[in-house]
């Protein structure tokens, strides 16, 4: 009877570890309040946990904060910290999305967009001894890292390409909400056009949006209809739907070209629409400034990344650009650098 016994307790012992085993392997999995961590892997070199804020464009906006989730998971692979995620459908997520982070002890919180600096600012006065981050905002707080960029400059290099190859003498510029941000592409891009081709005109449509491609395809058309051959688009994940609905129009045997934004969006659109994409290096920024955690290095304060810092600018392949006219933006990449050249940001 003992024996039993014994051999009983070392079942059960055997499957309890077995059951451990498999409860591990549900690491990654995702959380509430649209939460996602990144997932299980080998164990951590690192006890940082830094945490992300979206904006209501959503981690899969193929563009603006999918770009920040990407750089955050690159920094989990190299480093071992705990990454994870909070989408916010509305602005009324913003406040408990990052008193989440914070309460839940994480090292660093990212704000990824203009439209959480009120949150941040918010957030950072009521937790002085936190570290918070944001992406093209500025935050005067003692404890806020504050990221942007100079839009302008990188898009007066897209609209160099757009004024060299139009064959109709009519460009587009489609905008998420109409905000000193996104002017800064909208006004930087009319500039790079006029600079190589002043008898262009470009037509202007801000949809009001970030998270509404039905919205972008609507405008998309509206823009194609009146004749213009190439559109630039700044609108985050509403941008999907001008890309939509230049793919339509290619199939149906019409030319139209968009330019892609934030991220190198041919990887997701295809070369048979998009004709470049003016790359805003956020992910590189949110890889920097979250590496500065783990190394114990992060200093708040404020950092604007430009062309001479390749901040911003063209992607590295530019397959449907031809050789001339990417020359031609390199010459006028160098006159912004050295000065010769201001470009306008609003």
């Amino acid at each position: 009877m003992k024996k039993f016994y014994s051999m009983s307790l070392v079942l059960l012992l055997a499957i309890s570890v077995i059951l451990a085993g498999c409860g591990n392997k549900n690491q990654g999995a995702a959380t509430e309040n649209g939460g996602q961590a990144a997932g299980g892997g080998e164990a951590a070199k690192s006890d940082v946990k830094i945490g992300m804020v979206t904006d209501v464009g959503g981690v899969n906006d193929k563009s603006f904060n999918q770009s920040a989730w990407e750089a955050l998971e690159a920094v989990q692979t190299e480093t071992g910290a705990e990454v994870k995620y909070l989408q916010s459908k509305s602005d009324q997520d913003y406040d408990p999305n990052l008193n989440q982070f914070i309460k839940g002890g994480y090292n660093l919180t990212w704000g990824i967009g203009f439209n959480l600096a009120n949150a941040i600012e918010k957030a950072a006065k009521e937790n002085p001894n936190s570290n918070l981050a944001i992406i093209d905002s500025v935050v005067d707080a003692p404890n806020v890292k504050s990221v942007t960029f100079a839009e302008n400059e990188g898009s007066f290099l897209v609209g160099v390409v757009a004024g060299k190859m139009t064959k109709t003498n009519k460009v587009g510029f489609v905008g998420g909400q109409d905000s000193p941000l996104i002017k800064r592409f909208e006004v930087g891009f009319a500039a790079g056009v006029k600079a190589v081709n002043p008898n262009a005109e470009v037509v202007v449509n801000y949809t009001g949006a970030f998270d509404k491609p039905d919205l972008g395809k609507a405008a998309a058309a509206t823009i194609y209809n009146s004749g213009a051959d190439i559109i630039f688009h700044a609108a985050g994940g509403t941008g999907t739907g001008v890309f939509n609905e230049a793919k339509s129009r290619v199939k149906s045997g019409q030319q139209v070209w968009v330019i892609g934004v934030d991220k190198d969006q041919s990887l997701e659109f295809g070369d048979d629409v998009t004709l470049t994409s003016m790359v805003k290096r956020v992910d590189e920024a949110v890889k920097k400034v979250s590496k500065e955690v783990v190394d114990g290095t992060f200093t708040p304060g404020v950092e604007t990344l430009s062309l001479k810092d390749n901040g911003v600018g063209l992607p590295e392949t530019n397959k449907n650009v031809p050789q001339d006219v990417l020359d031609t933006v390199e010459e006028y990449k160098q006159k912004i650098i050295k000065g010769e050249i201001t470009v306008p940001a609003k």
